[in-house]
């Protein structure tokens, strides 16, 4: 039987996930004698590489040592959406005298069954990465540690695995900063966060990136006092400095003390909880907390692979990959967080989409000729997709920049949602776009747009060519081409329109 630490409490519904995800009576089957494509590690990656090769012909292999699903399932974006959804509501509730509804009585919330809808729900969900579901798909799903024995075998649970081709989707998992004192105390990761029980009445967060400002602001909502520690200059460090700015006073208002610039943290054991102290603003900060959650640091998963045997290289990033996804070894290629900086869900499907052709079909797709946008999911939410000005900037490529305010939107405004903005970059003197960021209530939704026009080179005047319903907050990305447009009508043009202009008045 696995490890369940992260499948607490052992409920009716963490029990049916497990059995979905980790049969604990699953029997191997007898391997093949040669495989099309030997996958190892079942999280999205693995998943999609696995399904995608055996729904085009291929004899595939998937294994497994811990859970189906990976981290997106278990601990990461499902349980985390989960409890952001009822946080929301909760916001909803508390601020809906904003729209002229009052509400009798307090709003309170019930953590629990916030946390037993979570499981529910994921466990709901495990149907689609099960075992079986993959038997089922024509895959021999194998359970248990598997490491390369040969520059083209695999072992696991004493069988051999021989293959073609090979792909390591093994991921990451979380792995936490030289903190001060941090290993004299338990605190919790995305790994654990998901199995508590009862809301923390203090919750220290160190770490201000996505999970930090995502948690942090959900269990404000709860109804914990959260403080968000950033040793950075400020929250979501890789966004648009006016878009962490507009997170940073939402997150505040729902509660969050934020302690950016933090130095010298220090961990302590105190009598009543976890006791932080850092140097802030040219200060000495002290705190207690019930919980602490580390939401900073991850380390690829490439120990005990046998990554030697193989003859595939790796270092503390991850496996190393070319632009093709392919190691060292020519049989053998990687994708998702175990060999990507995007450690993204839909970056590692992507990845994945890729090797099969690769690896499978001699293709010659780059990784680096993806776009991959990515979202915060706070309210409002952070979106971004292609390059910053900074990396503009780096890259050398000029830029002219179109922001459209919220505030000027008017689903927004009706919406009550009118902080932020959509911001396009293209390349000078051109409509191409070469980057974008949206603050928005779903920015992660509206995100979309922007990087189907980037993958199909749809230009900024194109999309302002594009009807969109009224009224619709994604209207902004809309208006974003108009601003474009407007730009077109230099003072030469707009001589020349008032000379024609001026004839037909004059019977021409």
């Amino acid at each position: 039987m696995t490890d369940t630490t992260s499948l607490q409490p052992w409920d009716e519904h963490n029990r049916r996930l497990h059995a979905h995800v980790h049969p604990p009576d699953w029997v191997n089957p007898t391997p093949a004698p040669r495989y099309n494509l030997v996958v190892i590690g079942g999280g999205t990656a693995g998943l999609v590489t696995a399904a995608g090769a055996a729904g085009l012909g291929a004899k595939v292999a998937l294994v497994e040592r811990h859970l189906l699903g990976g981290d997106c399932l278990n601990v990461g974006c499902v349980p985390s959406k989960a409890l952001i959804r009822a946080a929301r509501a909760a916001a909803e509730a508390r601020d809906s005298v904003r729209l002229g509804v009052k509400l009798s009585g307090e709003v309170t919330v019930d953590f629990p069954a916030v946390m037993k809808r979570m499981r529910r729900i994921r466990a709901d969900l495990s149907q689609h990465d099960s075992a079986t579901r993959f038997r089922e798909l024509g895959v021999d799903v194998f359970i248990g540690d598997g490491r390369f024995t040969g520059r083209d075998t695999v072992e696991v649970g004493g069988a051999t695995l021989r293959f073609a081709k090979a792909v390591i989707a093994t991921g990451a998992r979380a792995s936490a900063p030289p903190i001060a004192g941090l290993a004299d105390v338990p605190y919790l990761t995305n790994e654990t966060l998901f199995s508590l029980t009862e809301l923390p009445r203090r919750l220290a967060i160190v770490g201000a990136g996505p999970i930090g400002c995502e948690m942090a602001q959900c269990f404000a909502r709860f109804g914990s006092a959260v403080t968000l520690i950033e040793s950075a200059g400020g929250i979501l460090p890789r966004e648009d400095r006016e878009a962490a700015d507009i997170l940073r006073t939402a997150l505040e208002y729902d509660g969050v003390k934020i302690l950016c610039d933090g130095k010298d943290l220090k961990i302590t054991r105190h009598a009543n909880g976890i006791q932080w102290q850092l140097g802030s603003d040219g200060c000495v900060r002290t705190g207690v907390a019930d919980h602490l959650l580390v939401a900073v640091g991850r380390a690829p998963n490439v120990e005990g692979l046998g990554l030697d045997a193989a003859g595939v290289s790796f270092d503390k990033k991850g496996v190393v990959v070319d632009d093709f996804l392919r190691t060292t070894n020519a049989r053998v290629y990687a994708c998702g967080d175990v060999c990507s900086r995007y450690q993204f869900t839909h970056a590692a499907d992507f990845m994945a989409r890729l090797v099969i052709q690769n690896a499978l079909f001699k293709g010659r797709r780059r990784a680096s000729a993806l776009t991959i946008p990515w979202s915060t999911y706070t309210s409002p939410e952070v979106a971004h997709v292609g390059l910053s000005v900074g990396e503009a900037k780096s890259h050398g490529i000029a830029i002219d920049t179109f922001t459209q305010s919220m505030a000027k939107v008017d689903r927004a405004i009706l919406d009550n949602e009118d902080e932020g903005f959509v911001r396009v970059h293209v390349r000078k003197g051109t409509d191409r776009i070469v980057g974008a960021t949206v603050v928005a209530t779903h920015a992660g939704d509206m995100i979309g747009e922007l990087s189907l026009a980037m993958t199909n080179q749809i230009g900024l005047r194109g999309i302002g060519a594009s009807i969109h319903p009224y009224p619709t907050q994604a209207e902004a990305i809309r208006k974003v081409g108009d601003l474009y447009s407007r730009t077109r009508l230099t003072p030469f043009v707009k001589r020349l329109l008032a000379k024609w202009l001026a004839w037909q008045r004059g019977g021409g």
